[in-house]
Order: structure tokens, then C-alpha cells, then sequence
């Protein structure tokens, strides 16, 4: 049975079994066979690693719809009043963080994250378009942007960041293929398609790349808190 099938399947099994729902001790256990960690979506999830690289996006992409459907209809539930929790996962950004090996927020340098994405044939509100989040100069987070990633360099050119702002390409983060490409601002688009990377990346950009910033206060003995006296008194 090829995933599309399977996937079929779970929608169909998940649609008629919330039909029959009618309390939270129920739609946990939905949740928990759907959605938890060994319920059927994930593990399909899990086995996108034996598709071959070529099928991966398709089926990445197929399992999402799944899940946007399975939330439409847990937002129904809502609307009837039926109660359930949400169990958060971890963000692909704070995984590309660990890859990294480096912090969003420094003392002297950054202390606010933006996360966004490029306009493309979704539009974006007008005042969150990325040239005018780029005037903050903040640590940046582009999701789903890699394909237009020629828009995204001139945008961010056109903000407070210059051609020689730190920026990296972070490719699957966590995975066992995790790729990663560091470049400036300024060589953004010409170093991921050397990199050969058209899909499935973040892009992080920011001054939090660079290896200069203040001690944090946190640490610093000169510094007085709740629980330490600093050499500042």
C-alpha cells in the first residue's frame, strides 16, 4: 500500500471515529492513536526516510494536509464544545538553533526573533511583508522561502541588514541528511544553489552569527541579582 493510501486511510478512519466522539476521555484517545507517539500519522511520519529522496517532499507535504484537516476538525469540536488539549511539539527553528550551535538572542547584539516567511502566492498582511521586518535589523527566521530565495536576499537587503550580515541556510535540521551553509547576506542566493538546496531549509539571518557579543548579566560578577551580591556594590 503506497502512502497515499495509507494516508487516505488514517483521514477516513480519524473523520468517522471524531463522528463518534462525545466527550474528551474520547478525544484523547483519538488523539492519542492519530497523533501520539506511536499513533499512525507519525509513524507513517517516521517512515518517510525509506522513500527515496525524489517521493519525501510530496509525502511531506500530503502528511501536512492531514494534519490541517484533522485540526479544521477539532476546531468543529470546539465550536460544539468539546473539550481537548493540544500537546506542542519543537519547532524545525529551534532545532536549526541546535545545529547551530548558537544562540537567537544575545546580550548586545539581538534580543527579539522574528519569525516569518517570504510573500509568494500566499500573500503576507501588508506591514508584515520581509523587507519591512528586515528594518528591525533583529535575528530573523524564514520559513518556506527557500524557493525564492533571489526575493528573500533583496528584501533583506533593502532592510537594516548589508551584504556582509551573517546568514545561514540550515537544511533538515535534526535529520541525518542536515546540511548547513553559512554566507553573508550578500551571498545568500548564489550559496544555497551552489549548495544545491531547493527545498526543505530554513534561512537565518542576524548578527547572532557573528562570534562578538556582551556578557550576559546573568553570569557577570559585577552584576547584582535576587540571589547574588556583585562586585557593582
Amino acid at each position: 500500500m503506497d502512502m497515499q493510501e495509507q494516508l487516505r486511510k488514517i483521514q477516513e478512519e480519524a473523520a468517522n471515529q471524531l463522528e463518534n466522539v462525545r466527550d474528551k476521555a474520547g478525544l484523547d484517545a483519538l488523539r492519542l492513536k492519530m497523533l501520539g507517539k506511536k499513533g499512525d500519522l507519525t509513524q507513517l511520519l517516521r517512515s518517510m526516510g525509506q522513500l527515496p529522496a525524489e517521493e519525501r517532499p510530496k509525502a511531506g507535504q500530503m502528511i501536512n494536509v492531514v494534519r490541517e484537516r484533522l485540526t479544521e476538525q477539532m476546531d468543529a469540536l470546539d465550536a460544539m464544545g468539546i473539550a481537548y488539549d493540544d500537546t506542542p511539539g519543537v519547532s524545525s527553528f529551534c532545532g536549526a538553533a541546535a545545529a547551530l550551535n548558537a544562540e537567537y538572542t544575545l546580550p548586545g547584539v539581538s534580543q527579539t526573533v522574528i519569525i516569518t516567511r517570504m510573500e509568494g502566492r500566499t500573500p503576507v498582511p501588508e506591514g508584515e511583508r520581509l523587507a519591512a521586518l528586515a528594518a528591525h535589523g533583529a535575528t530573523m527566521v524564514i520559513f518556506l522561502s527557500i524557493g525564492l530565495i533571489d526575493r528573500v536576499q533583496d528584501a533583506l537587503l533593502q532592510g537594516a541588514y548589508t551584504a556582509a550580515t551573517p546568514a545561514a541556510v540550515v537544511y533538515k535540521a535534526t535529520w541525518p541528511e542536515q546540511k548547513i551553509v553559512h554566507c553573508t547576506v550578500g551571498t545568500l542566493a548564489e550559496s544555497t544553489r551552489t549548495a544545491g538546496i531547493t527545498k526543505t531549509a530554513l534561512i537565518v539571518v542576524g548578527d547572532f552569527l557573528a562570534a562578538q557579543y556582551d556578557r550576559s548579566k546573568l553570569y557577570d560578577p559585577a552584576f547584582t541579582t535576587e540571589f547574588r551580591r556583585g562586585t557593582d556594590r
